[in-house]
Protein backbone atom coordinates (compact mmCIF):
# COMPACT_ATOMS: atom_id res chain seq x y z
CA UNK A 1 0.00 0.00 0.00
CA UNK A 2 1.26 3.43 -0.86
CA UNK A 3 0.40 6.41 1.27
CA UNK A 4 -0.59 9.66 -0.38
CA UNK A 5 1.97 12.36 0.31
CA UNK A 6 0.68 15.57 1.83
CA UNK A 7 1.96 18.67 0.06
CA UNK A 8 3.69 21.28 2.25
CA UNK A 9 1.48 24.28 2.93
CA UNK A 10 2.52 27.93 3.09
CA UNK A 11 0.03 30.07 5.02
CA UNK A 12 0.25 33.67 3.82
CA UNK A 13 -0.38 36.42 6.38
CA UNK A 14 0.98 39.87 7.21
CA UNK A 15 4.72 39.34 6.66
CA UNK A 16 6.46 40.64 3.53
CA UNK A 17 5.90 38.57 0.39
CA UNK A 18 9.56 37.52 0.14
CA UNK A 19 9.25 35.63 3.44
CA UNK A 20 6.62 33.40 1.88
CA UNK A 21 8.57 33.13 -1.37
CA UNK A 22 11.50 31.78 0.66
CA UNK A 23 9.18 29.27 2.37
CA UNK A 24 7.96 28.05 -1.05
CA UNK A 25 11.50 27.73 -2.40
CA UNK A 26 12.57 25.83 0.72
CA UNK A 27 9.69 23.41 0.23
CA UNK A 28 10.66 22.69 -3.36
CA UNK A 29 14.35 22.36 -2.46
CA UNK A 30 13.49 19.76 0.17
CA UNK A 31 12.15 17.50 -2.57
CA UNK A 32 8.44 18.26 -2.65
CA UNK A 33 6.69 17.99 -5.99
CA UNK A 34 3.85 20.31 -4.95
CA UNK A 35 3.35 23.27 -2.62
CA UNK A 36 -0.01 24.64 -1.46
CA UNK A 37 -0.20 28.40 -0.85
CA UNK A 38 -3.17 29.34 1.35
CA UNK A 39 -4.54 32.73 2.38
CA UNK A 40 -7.73 34.35 3.49
CA UNK A 41 -9.16 37.87 3.60
CA UNK A 42 -6.81 40.74 2.83
CA UNK A 43 -3.85 38.36 2.44
CA UNK A 44 -5.27 36.84 -0.77
CA UNK A 45 -3.58 39.45 -2.96
CA UNK A 46 -0.25 38.81 -1.20
CA UNK A 47 -0.64 35.06 -1.85
CA UNK A 48 -1.14 35.72 -5.56
CA UNK A 49 1.95 37.96 -5.52
CA UNK A 50 3.97 35.19 -3.84
CA UNK A 51 2.96 32.65 -6.47
CA UNK A 52 3.81 35.03 -9.31
CA UNK A 53 7.22 35.88 -7.82
CA UNK A 54 8.11 32.21 -7.34
CA UNK A 55 6.85 31.28 -10.80
CA UNK A 56 8.36 34.16 -12.80
CA UNK A 57 11.61 34.98 -10.97
CA UNK A 58 12.87 31.80 -9.34
CA UNK A 59 11.37 28.55 -10.64
CA UNK A 60 10.22 29.15 -14.20
CA UNK A 61 9.25 25.49 -14.73
CA UNK A 62 6.40 25.70 -12.19
CA UNK A 63 2.76 25.34 -13.16
CA UNK A 64 -0.34 26.38 -11.24
CA UNK A 65 -2.10 23.02 -10.93
CA UNK A 66 -5.22 24.12 -9.10
CA UNK A 67 -6.87 27.17 -7.57
CA UNK A 68 -9.59 26.66 -4.98
CA UNK A 69 -11.74 29.53 -3.74
CA UNK A 70 -14.00 29.38 -0.73
CA UNK A 71 -15.59 31.12 2.21
CA UNK A 72 -15.06 30.50 5.91
CA UNK A 73 -17.41 31.66 8.62
CA UNK A 74 -15.64 32.98 11.69
CA UNK A 75 -16.98 34.50 14.87
CA UNK A 76 -15.56 37.84 16.01
CA UNK A 77 -15.28 39.30 19.52
CA UNK A 78 -18.93 40.46 19.56
CA UNK A 79 -20.18 36.94 18.68
CA UNK A 80 -21.09 37.99 15.15
CA UNK A 81 -20.57 35.60 12.27
CA UNK A 82 -18.37 37.05 9.53
CA UNK A 83 -17.72 35.53 6.09
CA UNK A 84 -14.07 35.55 5.02
CA UNK A 85 -12.89 34.61 1.53
CA UNK A 86 -10.17 31.98 1.17
CA UNK A 87 -7.85 30.83 -1.60
CA UNK A 88 -5.64 27.78 -2.05
CA UNK A 89 -3.15 27.73 -4.94
CA UNK A 90 -1.43 24.45 -5.75
CA UNK A 91 1.99 24.85 -7.40
CA UNK A 92 3.78 21.94 -9.03
CA UNK A 93 6.72 21.24 -11.27
CA UNK A 94 5.89 20.70 -14.92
Amino acid sequence: MSEKQIAPTVLVGKKPAMSYVLACLTGFQSGSKEIVVKARGKAISRAVDVVQIVKNRFLTNLVVKDIRLGTEQITDEQNRTVNVSTIEIVLGAS
